[in-house]
C-alpha cells in the first residue's frame, strides 16, 4: 500500500475513533481489554482496507467491521464482561439523578446478548433501520423488529 492509502488511513482511524471507542466499550469490562479490542479492530480495519469500494458509508464500514471483531474476539476469549462500564464522559453531563437511570440503562443493556447490544449502540447513534440492517447484516424489517422486542423487554426490566 502506497503512502498516500496510509496517510488516508490514519486520517480515516483519527476522525472515526469514537465509533471504535464506543463499540469496543460495549464489550469490555476493563481499560486493557478495550485497548486490545481497540487494537484489534484497527488491525482488522487495516487488513480489510484495501478492499473498502465505497459501496457503502465509510461509518457503515467501520461499525461492522468493529463489531464483528468485537463478537470474534469475546468468542475467541470464552468470556462475558460481567459489568458494562459507564462512560466518563457520561458523569460529566448527567444530572445526578439522571445519571443513576443511565447506569442503570447500561446495566439492562450489558444483559443482552451480543447482537441485540449492537441493535442498541446503532440505535443510540440514531442509525437509520436501513444503516442498522447494513452494519449488522439482517433485514431492515428483523431490524425493526428485533428493537421493538428490546425495547419492550428493557421496558419489563426496568419495572422489575
Amino acid at each position: 500500500m502506497g503512502i498516500d492509502k496510509e496517510k488516508e488511513f490514519v486520517e480515516l482511524i483519527e476522525s472515526n475513533k469514537g465509533i471504535i471507542y464506543k463499540v469496543c466499550l460495549l464489550y469490555s469490562d476493563d481499560s486493557e481489554s478495550h485497548n486490545d479490542l481497540f487494537q484489534e479492530v484497527v488491525v482488522n480495519l487495516w487488513r480489510a482496507y484495501p478492499r473498502f469500494r465505497g459501496e457503502c458509508k465509510v461509518q457503515t464500514w467501520i461499525y461492522r467491521i468493529a463489531l464483528n471483531t468485537c463478537v470474534s474476539f469475546l468468542r475467541k476469549s470464552k468470556s462475558k464482561p460481567s459489568t458494562l462500564p459507564i462512560s466518563p464522559n457520561i458523569e460529566a453531563f448527567a444530572e445526578e439523578s439522571d445519571f443513576a437511570m443511565v447506569k442503570e440503562l447500561y446495566k439492562m443493556i450489558d444483559s443482552l446478548n451480543k447482537i441485540d447490544k449492537a441493535l442498541v449502540l446503532l440505535y443510540l447513534e440514531d442509525k437509520s433501520h436501513d444503516e442498522i440492517s447494513q452494519i449488522v447484516g439482517i433485514s431492515k424489517s428483523n431490524v425493526a423488529v428485533r428493537l421493538f422486542r428490546i425495547k419492550e423487554r428493557l421496558k419489563i426490566m426496568s419495572n422489575n
